[in-house]
C-alpha cells in the first residue's frame, strides 16, 4: 500500500457538508430560523411545515418558539406541499421547507398544480441549493432554479448570504403569492453589509463597479464573484458586480442598463447548471432589448451529473471556486 497516499487527508462526511464560509470568514448563525421566528411574534398566521429536516433547514427554531404553530410532515414531500396549500387556503401563511432537491424534483407537480396554480400563499424555503453539498446528483439541486423559473406565477429568490436571508424572509412573507426561495443555513457567510446593500425583492443591486467586466450573479456566486474582484484588482481587471437575488420576476432594466453603461465583458454566474438558470435568463432578456455586450460567457455549473466529494474540491473542479472563477475571467479577457 501508497504509504503517501495514505497520509493523505479524505474527504469526510463532515468535509462533504461542510460550511460554504471560509475560514475566518464572519458568518451569522440559522439567519433564516431567527428571522422567522421573529416575524412569527407579529404575524400569528405563520406556520412552519417540513419534511423531516427541520433540523437542517433552520426551521426548528420556530418549532421550538411556536410548537402549535409547527408541523412535521415526514419524508413526504408531496404531502408537504399539498399540505401548505391547504393551509394557505384557510388563510395562514405556511413556510415550508426542506432540501431543494426533494422539494423541486419529487414535489413539483403539488408546487404547480396545487400552489401555483391557484396562487397560494406559499413559502418554499429549501436547503442546499446547487453545489452546496458533497453527496451527488441525489442531492445536489442543479436544475431547480430552471424547473421553478418555469412555474407560472412563482416568484424565485436566490440569496447570497445571511444577510439577504434575514431581510428576504419578511419581504417574501408581504409578497401576496407563492414564493421559491433558495435557502443558505447553519453558519452562513455575512458579505452583504460591507456594501451598503438592502434586500428588495425584484430589485438586482449594483455592489461594485468596474470598466472591464460586469459580472451579473445571483446566490453564493454573488460571494465569490465580489472576492474574485478583489484577486483580480491585483491583476488591474476592473470588475463590476450586480446582484441579482430575485430570479423571477428578473429586474431586466437594471441589468439592461448596466450591460449598455459601457463596453465590457459581461460574465453571468451563478451556482446552478448553465441550462435553464439566470445565465440563460440575462442572455434572453438582452436578445429581447436588443442589446449587444462586448462579450459574453456563462460561469455555471456544467450540464453534467457532478460528482460527490469534500465541497473545495468539488467547487475548484466545476469552476465555482474564487481562483477557477477569476481564471476562467483572465482567459475570456484573453481571447482564450
Amino acid at each position: 500500500m501508497n504509504d503517501l497516499a495514505d497520509k493523505k487527508p479524505r474527504p469526510t462526511t463532515s468535509a462533504m457538508i461542510a460550511s460554504i464560509a471560509a475560514e475566518g470568514q464572519r458568518v451569522a448563525a440559522a439567519p433564516f430560523g431567527k428571522a422567522l421566528v421573529q416575524l412569527a411574534q407579529e404575524r400569528p398566521e405563520i406556520v412552519g411545515l417540513t419534511g423531516d429536516l427541520a433540523k437542517y433547514t433552520d426551521l426548528h427554531l420556530f418549532a421550538q418558539a411556536y410548537p402549535d404553530r409547527f408541523f412535521q410532515m415526514g419524508m413526504a414531500e408531496q404531502l408537504l406541499m399539498g399540505a401548505a396549500g391547504g393551509m394557505a387556503k384557510e388563510g395562514l401563511k405556511p413556510f415550508a421547507t426542506t432540501y431543494a432537491v426533494f422539494g423541486t424534483r419529487r414535489a413539483y407537480d403539488f408546487i404547480h398544480q396545487v400552489i401555483a396554480e391557484e396562487g397560494l400563499d406559499v413559502k418554499i424555503c429549501c436547503a442546499l441549493p446547487g453545489l452546496t453539498t458533497g453527496y451527488g446528483p441525489s442531492h445536489q439541486a442543479t436544475d431547480d432554479l430552471a424547473m421553478m423559473r418555469a412555474v407560472p406565477g412563482l416568484t424565485v429568490v436566490d440569496p447570497c448570504d445571511a444577510l439577504d436571508i434575514e431581510q428576504a424572509v419578511p419581504q417574501i412573507a408581504e409578497h401576496r403569492g407563492p414564493v421559491y426561495m433558495r435557502l443558505l443555513r447553519g453558519n452562513v457567510p455575512l458579505v452583504l453589509d460591507e456594501y451598503d446593500y438592502r434586500f428588495e425583492l425584484g430589485r438586482a443591486k449594483l455592489l461594485r463597479d468596474g470598466a472591464d467586466v460586469l459580472v451579473i450573479s445571483s446566490g453564493i456566486l454573488t460571494m465569490r464573484a465580489l472576492e474574485t474582484a478583489q484577486a483580480l484588482a491585483a491583476d488591474r481587471v476592473d470588475v463590476a458586480v450586480l446582484h441579482c437575488p430575485t430570479i423571477k420576476p428578473l429586474d431586466e432594466q437594471t441589468i439592461v442598463d448596466a450591460v449598455r453603461a459601457r463596453p465590457r465583458l459581461v460574465v453571468v454566474a451563478e451556482n446552478h447548471s448553465v441550462i435553464g438558470g439566470l445565465g440563460e435568463a440575462v442572455a434572453g432578456t438582452l436578445l429581447r432589448h436588443r442589446v449587444q455586450p462586448a462579450g459574453f460567457q456563462l460561469a455555471g455549473l456544467p450540464d453534467a451529473y457532478l460528482a460527490a466529494g469534500a465541497l473545495p474540491t468539488l467547487h475548484e473542479r466545476y469552476g465555482i471556486s474564487v481562483e477557477a472563477l477569476a481564471r476562467r475571467i483572465r482567459a475570456w479577457l484573453s481571447g482564450d
